[in-house]
């Protein structure tokens, strides 16, 4: 049990779910009381795509508004398992070359796509050997993974999350958790994952979805279990990053998209649980 009543969760949020401009996604983030931003694309490029000096402006834009980066929500394993190993080993040097310039220690990324009518225990092997690669790559920088559940990837379900984060048992490969995403593979995510979890989870994606079709609400509107699951992480002691998912617009491969409207009510929604739960967000 936590020895703090009112612990500060750090809030940060998907700045290209507002606006291709990051010098709009730091304005709009700031007006709501974030202080953080995570950064999977800008001025509509992606971030394993962005060059050096792209990334050097982009570092000298969230500085300019005093805003600090969460966490580089790379595309890494958002690939089909059978490329070779040295596609995404490539692209994570890449990527900690960019998080490093942005001074944050998370990398997000994810468990590698299968072929149509391959079962998820065809790829598994495949899946742990590019994983344990890429964690010892990330160890070695001093850089943290955090795989997001999703559906479509190995690692969509509580169980096969769990058979990642054992098989790979390294401190450079943690949990990203995301409700949503869990309700759209058929999860209860409170009830049938935290437990398993909790001891691997390392950081927040807010957002919630109905079971019944899969839409993205804001928090509290869907069947996400995100009252109780903030109510455990409170209790547990969590004082990590809550980085806001929205994806009420649109949603894609590579992410989703709010507009500053959207993204605010999403962002008002979380504050109000947050609030309610005892939660303090800064």
């Amino acid at each position: 049990m936590s020895n703090t009543p009112n612990p500060t969760w750090t809030l940060s949020g998907f700045g290209d779910e507002i606006d291709p401009d990051p010098r709009i996604q730091a304005a709009v983030l700031l007006a709501l009381g974030a202080k953080h931003i995570e950064v999977r694309s800008a001025w509509g490029t992606n971030v394993v795509e962005l060059d050096d000096t792209q990334v050097s402006d982009l570092k000298s834009i969230l500085d300019e508004a005093g805003m600090k980066v969460s966490a580089v929500a790379s595309p890494l394993g958002k690939v089909d398992v059978s490329l070779p190993i040295e596609h995404e080993v490539i692209r994570l040097r890449r990527i900690i070359e960019v998080a490093k310039v942005l001074d944050t220690r998370y990398v997000r990324m994810f468990s590698f796509y299968r072929a149509a009518g391959q079962e998820p225990e065809e790829i598994r092997d495949a899946v742990m050997e590019r994983l344990s690669q890429m964690a010892a790559v990330a160890e070695e920088a001093n850089i943290i993974l955090i795989h997001e559940n999703e559906k479509d990837i190995y690692g969509d379900t509580p169980e096969r999350v769990l058979d990642i984060l054992e098989t790979v048992n390294s401190p450079a490969l943690r949990a990203a958790w995301d409700n949503a995403n869990f309700v759209q593979v058929g999860v209860k995510p409170y009830t049938d994952g935290y437990a398993k979890l909790r001891p691997y989870l390392e950081y927040l994606q807010v957002k919630d979805a109905i079971a019944a079709t899969g839409v993205v609400v804001p928090t509290g509107h869907g069947d996400g279990e995100l009252v109780e699951t903030i109510t455990a992480l409170k209790e547990d002691g969590y004082t990590g990053f809550a980085s806001l998912e929205p994806h009420l617009s649109e949603q894609h491969d590579l992410g989703g998209f709010s507009g500053a409207t959207a993204f605010g009510q999403a962002a008002r929604a979380f504050r109000s649980t947050a609030d309610a739960i005892g939660i303090t967000l800064a």
